[in-house]
Order: structure tokens, then C-alpha cells, then sequence
């Protein structure tokens, strides 16, 4: 088959790779969309990698070409997303379903070879069956939507609050319209960029607040009459977002963290105090995955996207490349400011 490898930092190439072998409890993909997920980028372009050659993606959708023995409730040609997570099942957390916490997992795209490729392999519990009427590379995109999605779970998430989400990305827009689904008496986006807080407006948010005006602090709490919000969701993984929801939170609120940072985060003493005197609840939240595996995140994904109660709007994608270009995909991240949305590779 063809497949796009990576054989070493900046060498990422399109040609000949082994095809890979049906396993019992396994299935074949025959892969028609993969995204490029901001967890690629340092592995393409900062030594981030495990080993080379590897073929990365994780984000992909595509049909069944072939089951393997053994696999129950699945046939060739259905429709299917891809959970990239493979737990051993066998841990103290996996017994509990706690699959992201896994220590002695595996993952499709880092640690064996993924879907950047015609074909990818993987157990059939990853494979998530869906209407064939979801698009490709809508479906492509459950990851980031169950990634979402457990934030609110590990967040106590009820409806009937006010919800403010720091970043509009791709998981920090559906993030959004998560809790818009699940029942947000008042929505609110934020982030530096015009054109993300638009999308997050017509994905279903109230009112958006840009962080670069100097008064957005006073801003954004007006819209909660100064008390704060209920539920604040962290996406983008800065540590000035990451201060900003201390700062955002109501008495008694929920605060989490999706986003993952990666540089030092500090606290002024005034800024942590912030937790203390609201006495709010702060979490973190990890992968997307919860029992029976893979979890309800990615039942409501299939199920929500197929009634369109979960949108998608076309500035989700930036740009769209053969799977043969992905050299030229990556290339764009070295300026990563000027990629406003998921970069998808197609199957042609």
C-alpha cells in the first residue's frame, strides 16, 4: 500500500509501505480521511516521535475492508471512526474504566503504525460504527469531539449553568456545543482570534469575548452579572488561558483543563488564592475514553452527528491535502499561527 512515513524529524514521505495483516479481533480500515492532530506536529517537526519509520494519524474514518476472526457485530463495508487507544485491559484502571490512565497502553498513530496510510489495522472494540451518511471527513473528526466531550463528563457537568470556554480550536469549539447540547443556560466563548469566536457563534455559543481587549476580564463577567461562571473549560493548553480561568470561575464553580500546556505555568499567591476563597472544583481531563470501552463519548459523537444535533461548519477545516502532500501539510505548521482549523489528509 502507499502510506505516509515518517523516518525521522522533517522527513516525512509518501510511498511503498507493508500493508498491514488482519489479526483474529481485528479489522481493516481502508482509511478515506485522517487529521492532523496538534499532538502530530511535534512528533513530525520537534523529535517527538517514539521510533522511526512510523506511520503517524489518529484522527481518520474510513470503511471496513476486511474482519478478522473472531469479530462480532461488524462486516465489511461499514462505515467506521477510529478510537486510536489501545488499553491492555488488564490494569487496576482499566478494571475501574479508566482506559486514558493506562499505563501499559498502546496507541494507533505513535506507538504502531497509523492512519496516514490506505490501510490501518486496529481491534474491533476501536472500531465505531456510524451512519454512512456522516461525511468522511466529518467523521475524521469524533476524536477531537469525544475529547470534548469527556471534559464535561470529568468536569460534573449539568445543565442549567453558565459556561465559559477558554480557546476556540477544533476541541474547544465542540467543547462548546457540547455544553449547549447538554443544556448551557448561558455560553460564552473565548479567544484572541475574530474568525474562531464567528465559527463559535454560529456553532451555537451566546455571546464571545476577544482576550486581546484590555477590558475583557470586566467584559466577560458582565455577562454573568459579575458572579462568575459555573463551569469554566480550559482548551488551548496556555498558561494565560490557564490563569484566566481562576479568574473567570464563580463561587462553588467547576473548572477544568483540557487543554495540555507546554511550557512552566506559575500562579501569583492572589491568582491561586482564587481557588481557596470560591472554594471552586478543579480537574484535568485526559484522552476521551470511558466503560464500556470505548465509551459513551464516542456513542453520542456517532449518534449526535448523524442528527446533526452536533454541527459541523466548513471553517472547521483549514485546508484539505492528498495523503500524498503531507510533507506540505506539515510544512505549514512551522508557522503555526497561520493554521486556523484541522488540517485534513484525503485518500484520493
Amino acid at each position: 500500500m502507499k502510506a505516509a512515513v515518517l523516518y525521522g524529524n522533517e522527513d516525512i514521505r509518501y510511498g511503498n509501505w507493508e500493508t498491514p495483516v488482519t489479526r483474529p479481533g481485528t479489522v481493516k480500515v481502508r482509511v478515506r480521511a485522517a487529521g492532523i492532530c496538534g499532538s502530530d506536529v511535534p512528533r513530525v517537526l520537534h523529535h517527538g516521535a517514539h521510533f522511526y519509520p512510523v506511520v503517524l494519524g489518529h484522527e481518520f474514518s474510513g470503511d471496513i475492508a476486511e474482519v478478522g476472526e473472531g469479530v462480532k457485530g461488524l462486516s465489511v463495508g461499514d462505515t467506521v471512526s477510529g478510537a486510536p487507544l489501545v488499553p491492555c485491559m488488564r490494569c487496576d484502571d482499566c478494571m475501574r474504566g479508566n482506559y486514558a490512565l493506562c499505563r501499559q497502553y498502546s496507541f494507533i498513530g505513535s506507538r504502531e503504525q497509523g492512519s496516514f496510510a490506505d490501510y490501518v489495522v486496529l481491534p474491533a472494540q476501536n472500531a465505531v460504527r456510524y451512519d454512512p451518511s456522516i461525511p468522511y471527513v466529518q467523521a475524521a473528526m469524533f476524536e477531537p469531539s469525544t475529547v470534548a466531550l469527556h471534559g464535561l463528563r470529568q468536569n460534573d457537568y449539568r445543565g442549567g449553568g453558565t459556561v465559559a470556554v477558554l480557546g476556540c480550536g477544533t476541541i474547544g469549539i465542540f467543547t462548546a456545543q457540547w455544553a449547549r447540547i447538554l443544556g448551557a443556560k448561558r455560553l460564552v466563548v473565548l479567544d484572541i482570534d475574530d474568525g474562531r469566536l464567528e465559527l463559535a457563534r454560529r456553532m451555537g455559543a451566546d455571546a464571545s469575548v476577544n482576550t486581546l481587549n484590555p477590558d475583557f476580564l470586566k467584559e466577560a463577567l458582565a455577562l454573568t452579572d459579575s458572579a462568575g461562571f459555573d463551569y469554566v473549560f480550559e482548551t488551548a493548553g496556555n498558561p494565560v488561558t490557564m490563569r484566566m480561568a481562576f479568574e473567570l470561575a464563580a463561587s462553588k464553580a467547576h473548572v477544568c483543563f483540557i487543554g495540555t500546556p507546554h511550557t512552566d505555568l506559575t500562579f501569583t499567591p492572589r491568582q491561586w488564592e482564587n481557588m481557596n476563597r470560591k472554594e471552586f472544583h478543579l480537574t484535568g481531563s485526559w484522552m476521551s475514553y470511558s466503560a464500556p470501552f470505548p465509551g459513551e463519548e464516542w456513542r453520542l459523537t456517532a449518534h449526535c452527528l448523524g442528527t446533526g444535533e452536533l454541527k459541523f461548519d466548513p471553517a472547521f477545516i483549514h485546508r484539505t491535502y492528498p495523503m500524498s502532500a503531507a510533507a506540505d501539510a506539515f510544512a505549514l505548521y512551522k508557522d503555526p499561527s497561520q493554521v486556523h482549523g484541522k488540517i485534513m489528509l484525503i485518500n484520493e
